[in-house]
């Protein structure tokens, strides 16, 4: 009896087997890594600049310092974000650390020092293999798949397609391989309740990273949250030169201090900041910085360089806003101390500058023509050798190194050669060589056709009419006059100059437009009726001396008298 009653409840335990080993056997078969993982994985709410929720998915952590992948959708236009992990707590999203908008992925960093990271699987993981969706809280219900496709791009990454149904819950959760290590990341369905699913691979996410030239980044500039600085210092370097003409000044500061903080032992974070606070009259703090640049610095002279350009730009251009500890003297102190370690021609050039502008010109003139003789020579190193020698009144030497500095060009000119050559025709026109001055002007116009304005061929006109060049001359200021008619100043130059070639009817047609655009101006009147006069008609032209007269021109009681007779 007892033995029937044994065998009853074996039957029984062995008839209720297959229901408990199908009840328990998803829970069994998830794999040991499982836990642990789930740790990583976390859900994100991105925020505008008035605080109003944009968007949220999931993602997942893969750096212990808060390194984090997700989607991009929700970023963009999102000046906040938070990651909410899976015991709830919130962190802030503190940097951007790149994007890409084609397969919509975003790697960024939390603020924590402390997070549980998925590993990233090197690789790509087979056709065949089997891969693991990790949900966000929900790991009793992990889903697993054969990898269908894989395929590659950039050579180097994979885009899976994974016998797998989810759905909009499962967006930036992890594509883990059987080793627990993270392969992908999904993507949104192609359709509900496919049966297949896509991930975009982890190692590609991975590789997203800041340039120097990320800041003219579009897809990064969508979102407004802040970017990382590089992990490179030289890219670090390019981003701040990008920074300062790119950012509003409190970006810009932000970033100056960020490079700072990650590259401490380096000068240039400080030097920027420096230049900063110099910019905003605030010297004492730059001197500060300054003085740690030099402190930090491998290359000692050039913190010093750097040290001796702040000041002498801030005693050049900032000069209203003194400064005790500055002086063109300390300026003068720092560059040769930079000279003094590694000479360098380009520290010469800048202690010439400084002694230029101490009115030291013989001091600085013989050091640009030392210049002249290094692989810095150029036409600007010969034009700041002649500035000298103006200054010195030295007129012949000064023509003749401006030669020198248009002999580092050859015809026909680029635009380089512009303002050596609008130098050169303006010191001929000052020595009396009128008709060389037009030579180089006419040469100028040619480079710069686009941009010569009125003020350009009255210059062009005063040298033609001293070289008795009228025909070019008359040529220039009617041009002078298309380009600014309501210049009355140019009519009276020209009418003057018609009547000094015998142009009167012309001069005093030229008179009339003066007169019509600005009645009260006395040249008008005065050519009017010195050309009235000069063509027989004394009478009229006396009246409109008269009016000249009575609207103050000097000039008018001479001609009255000349011709009332």
């Amino acid at each position: 009896m007892k033995n029937n009653r044994n065998r009853m409840v074996m039957r029984r335990v062995l008839g209720l087997l297959p229901f408990y080993l199908f009840t328990f056997l998803p829970l069994y078969a998830q794999p040991s890594w499982v836990k642990k993982a789930a740790k990583s994985v976390f859900t994100v709410k991105t925020f505008d600049a008035n605080g109003s929720l944009i968007g949220s998915s999931n993602g997942f952590f893969v750096g212990s310092n808060g390194e984090a992948m997700s989607s991009f959708s929700p970023f963009k236009g999102a000046s906040r974000a938070v990651v909410i992990d899976a015991a709830g707590k919130e962190y802030a999203v503190s940097v951007i650390i790149g994007a890409n908008d084609m397969y919509d992925v975003v790697k960024f960093r939390v603020a924590t020092q402390k997070t549980q990271p998925l590993i990233v699987a090197s690789g790509i993981l087979p056709v065949g293999s089997t891969a693991w969706l990790l949900p966000f809280r929900e790991t009793k219900n992990m889903k697993s798949g054969a990898i269908r496709k894989a395929e590659t791009f950039q050579d180097d990454y994979a885009y899976y397609t994974v016998a797998l149904q989810t759905g909009d819950n499962d967006v930036s959760c992890p594509l883990l391989n059987d080793a627990g290590e993270v392969i992908g990341l999904m993507q949104q369905p192609a359709k509900e309740n496919d049966s297949l699913s896509y991930a975009v691979s982890a190692c590609f996410i991975d590789s997203l990273k800041i340039t120097g030239m990320s800041l003219n980044d579009p897809v990064l500039r969508m979102t407004n949250i802040k970017k990382d600085v590089p992990d490179d210092l030289q890219n670090a370097i390019l981003m701040l030169y990008m920074a300062g003409s790119s950012t509003d000044s409190a970006t810009y500061a932000g970033l100056i201090n960020d490079v700072i903080q990650k590259f401490p032992d380096a000068p240039d974070g400080y030097i920027y900041r420096a230049q900063l606070a110099a910019g905003a009259y605030d010297f004492p703090a730059a001197d500060q910085d300054i003085q740690k640049a030099i402190k930090v610095a491998k290359e000692k002279d050039d913190a010093h360089f750097n040290y001796a350009r702040m000041i002498y730009n801030k005693e050049l251009y900032q000069s209203d806003k003194p400064y005790e500890s500055w002086s063109l003297d300390k300026a003068l102190a720092e560059i040769r101390e930079a000279y003094a370690i590694n000479p360098q021609p380009s520290y010469q050039q800048m202690e010439a500058n400084i002694l230029y502008t101490q009115k030291n010109y013989q001091e600085a003139y013989d050091i640009f023509l030392e210049l002249t003789k290094t692989p810095m020579m150029n036409a600007d190193i010969w034009y700041s050798a002649a500035r000298c020698k103006q200054m010195l009144n030295d007129t012949t030497a000064y023509l003749a190194l401006l030669d020198s500095a248009m002999n580092t060009f050859t015809k026909p000119y680029l635009k380089e050669a512009a303002p050596y050559l609008l130098a050169r025709a303006t010191a001929k026109t000052d020595a009396g060589k009128y008709r060389d001055a037009v030579s180089d002007l006419n040469d100028y116009e040619q480079l710069m056709a686009a941009s010569v304005n009125d003020h350009f061929y009255y210059i062009r006109y005063q040298a033609e009419v001293d070289g008795r060049l009228y025909q070019q001359a008359l040529n220039d200021i009617t041009r002078a006059i298309q380009l600014n008619p309501k210049e009355t100043f140019y009519y009276a130059e020209k009418a003057s100059l018609q009547v000094r070639v015998g142009q009167y009817q012309e001069a005093l047609e030229t008179a009339d437009e003066c007169i019509t655009i600005d009645p009260q101006v006395s040249n008008g009147y005065l050519f009017k009726g010195l050309a009235q006069c000069l063509l027989g008609n004394k009478k009229e032209g006396s009246q409109n001396l008269l009016k000249a007269k009575e609207l103050g021109d000097p000039q008018a009681d001479q001609l009255i008298e000349k011709y009332s007779k």
